[in-house]
């Protein structure tokens, strides 16, 4: 592969799309940016909204805190919150600036306003539509396949934008092109000028967070549980510093983090551990960039197979991802850092996504345990072979086999889990 290779470029691409800065839970921010552009075509604050989403957005927004609105929790408060204080042109950092007035206007739009949540009953797995009003005028946004797609916008009946809604939920065209092969290749090679950006944005985000889940109470704490029952070493301290930026970002935190996959809690995942063992392993620079490329590339060639929102848990894929970051740091192979993903795959593949609150941060914790692991075990010679339940010979058949498992075969799950978490 050489710089100017179209598929190099696909790769750039790649990270640069997926590792952009998000300011609270992806979902709930995704309707907080449907309902500020539906608030800016309408023109005005409206007397009424109906917020319609796909059970996969319902279960992922029920129950976590939307940052800068003082602990409101749900749908109602995350459109208000986009309604009110909202900027449309920041995208996944709507609401990162808001004022006090602004938190107070919220809370009273939400106790004096008509705002309804529908169930949108259909195939499509991430699908969000807010619909606003004020006297005879009308606006309507919608959101699908990700988070900051909009594929329709309409005012008093005329349609103002219209895209085609893909029945697939990711927008995967360049990440087709993904393999581990060629990450492989990819990241070995990659000029450092060309990503140094992208991944220092990730690494001061990412960090800063965490640092501020393990300073403060948040959710659970997870990360101050994991460092006061076992200790600080390096793997202790990869997985609880991981936790510990879910924690504070399921549970209000008002600090942004850089993505992967659509998701705050992947890209801490796949980033903040191999940050963590690259300062233990005093590696240079160059060797960290590339490790945090081949962490992002391998979480999201996981993730294009099995889309955004699934009831397979996203954790699972990103501490896979972070074990093969962290077996590069420590010298190891091709032939290492796959098995160490397939090792990690075997141990936590089934692992549900009940939506996003503070046990996330306990699972998260787990799949990165599952990634140091995989790596361990490759290390000291053990392995996990094809025929062992879902893993099969060859990383990629393997992988394969993941998304079928997290695309179709929980869909009835992921249905069922809903269900539980609605009554």
């Amino acid at each position: 592969m050489k710089r100017n290779d179209e598929l190099y470029q696909a790769y750039i691409n790649i990270l640069e799309e997926e590792l952009i800065p998000a300011m609270g839970c992806t979902e709930p921010i995704a309707i907080a940016y449907a309902s500020a552009k539906a608030r800016e075509i309408l023109g005005v604050i409206p007397d009424r909204v109906i917020i319609g989403a796909s059970g996969s957005i319902i279960k992922n927004v029920k129950s976590v805190i939307v940052p800068n609105t003082e602990h409101l929790k749900g749908i109602p408060a995350s459109a208000v919150a986009g309604i009110i204080a909202g900027d449309a042109s920041k995208k996944l950092e709507v609401i990162s600036k808001v004022s006090h007035e602004q938190i107070i206007q919220t809370k009273e739009y939400l106790d004096n306003i008509d705002i309804q949540v529908e169930y949108i009953d259909e195939d499509l797995i991430f699908d969000i539509v807010v619909k606003v009003y004020k006297d005879n005028d009308e606006a309507i946004v919608r959101i699908a396949d990700f988070h900051t797609n909009i594929v329709h916008i309409e005012k008093n009946g005329e349609v103002l934008l219209d895209k085609p809604v893909s029945t697939d939920d990711n927008h995967s065209d360049i990440r087709e092109k993904l393999n581990t092969k060629d990450i492989w290749e990819f990241i070995n090679m990659v000029y450092i000028g060309d990503i140094k950006e992208i991944l220092d944005r990730q690494i001061n985000y990412n960090m800063a967070i965490s640092n501020e889940g393990i300073k403060n109470n948040y959710g659970a704490n997870i990360g101050k549980v994991l460092l006061d029952a076992y200790g600080d070493d390096v793997k202790t301290k990869a997985k609880a510093m991981a936790a510990a930026g879910s924690d504070a970002r399921m549970n209000g935190c008002e600090l942004p983090v850089v993505i992967n996959s659509g998701s705050g809690n992947q890209g801490i995942t796949c980033s903040v551990p191999v940050i963590i063992y690259a300062k233990e392993l005093g590696v240079d620079e160059e060797k960290l960039y590339r490790a945090l490329a081949l962490s992002n590339l391998v979480a999201i060639h996981q993730k294009t197979g099995i889309g955004r929102l699934s009831a397979y848990c996203g954790a699972v894929s990103a501490g896979a991802a972070a074990g093969a970051g962290i077996s590069y740091l420590n010298s190891g192979s091709y032939k290492d850092m796959t098995h160490t993903v397939v090792n990690a795959l075997a141990i936590t593949s089934g692992m549900i996504c009940d939506g996003a609150k503070a046990s996330c941060a306990a699972k998260i914790a787990s799949s990165v345990d599952a990634g140091i692991l995989g790596y361990e075990m490759y290390k000291h010679g053990q392995q996990f072979y094809g025929g062992d339940g879902i893993v099969t010979k060859g990383i990629e058949n393997t992988i394969h086999n993941v998304g079928r498992l997290g695309k179709d075969g929980m869909k009835e799950t992921n249905k069922e889990i809903i269900k539980i978490m609605v009554e």
